[in-house]
């Protein structure tokens, strides 16, 4: 018997597809900060007051001093007389403004000075206190910050706490701003001078300044004593909160008076560099020159 022929059911092959052509890109538009030198984030000072104290700083370490021409033969002289140490590789340079303003964050006042330094050494809180001399209770002042974060602040707390004697600047280590160089510019050569001292836990370290003699003494706009009527003749810690939310619970408790400026309405709250300010003010007048 002749065998039937069975219809070929697999499907027809299909057209082979072509892929479509590849888009062209177009490039893309260059701006102009991609066009400009990458700025350096290095350990940077600027300006005449912060980079002359870093240079007479036996702790600095120095990298890179950089000068515009107007002020170049001024910044020989003070490298001359510098106390600081230059690192092996260490370069002295002067550079034109345009050139200055890239390395640097953009808007910073550096007034043709710039300096590149390893960060100083960290400050000790056992330290400060065993600094202390037992005969010279009445000069012995501090000021502590409770998550102060503008760098600006920071630095202008600093820059009075030299102006009026200070033995240290006091912050916790979380919630405070790094030593950048917008902090030691609004201090002003004063992080040369006055140990800013980090600590993990701000409470303890008030309890470490009471032992040590120091009566603490917070500032707050509801403080139920004025400052200057209380006997600020020992050793006194001066705490200061951040502005708006002032002292935080713990740090308050700690506080063996709560004291208040005499402000009045409708502006009683001041920036906590200008509160800071006052109430060293408020200590140092009330000492022996």
């Amino acid at each position: 018997m002749a065998r039937r022929h069975r219809p070929d059911r697999r499907p027809a092959p299909r057209p082979t597809e072509k892929a479509p052509p590849p888009r062209e890109r177009r490039p893309e538009p260059v701006t102009q900060a991609l066009a400009q030198p990458r700025r350096d984030s290095g350990n940077w000072i600027y300006g005449r007051h912060a980079v002359r104290a870093a240079l007479q700083n036996p702790a600095r370490r120095l990298r890179r001093l950089i000068a515009t021409a107007e002020i170049a033969a001024e910044a020989q002289a003070w490298l001359s007389e510098a106390k600081a140490r230059p690192a092996a590789d260490f370069k002295n340079e002067t550079l034109d403004r345009a050139r200055l303003d890239v390395l640097l964050p953009e808007g910073a006042v550096h007034q043709g000075l710039a300096l590149q330094a390893e960060p100083l050494p960290p400050a000790f809180l056992e330290d400060v206190l065993a600094e202390l001399s037992p005969t010279a209770a009445e000069a012995d002042v501090v000021v502590v910050l409770d998550q102060v974060s503008d760098p600006h602040n920071v630095g202008a707390v600093l820059r009075s706490a030299a102006a009026f004697g200070a033995r240290a600047l006091i912050v916790p280590e979380h919630g405070t701003p790094p030593s950048t160089a917008a902090l030691a510019k609004a201090a002003s050569g004063a992080l040369e001078q006055v140990p800013l001292v980090r600590v993990t836990n701000l409470a303890r370290a008030l309890d470490k300044l009471k032992e040590a003699g120091f009566w603490c003494v917070g500032l707050e706009e509801s403080g139920d004593k004025l400052l200057g009527d209380l006997d600020l003749t020992g050793r006194v810690a001066l705490v200061l909160g951040a502005e708006g939310e002032g002292l935080r619970r713990l740090t308050r408790e700690r506080c063996d008076f709560l004291a208040r400026l005499p402000t009045r309405d409708p502006l009683a709250s001041l920036n906590v560099s200008n509160a800071a300010a006052i109430a060293l003010y408020e200590v140092a007048r009330r000492r022996p020159a």
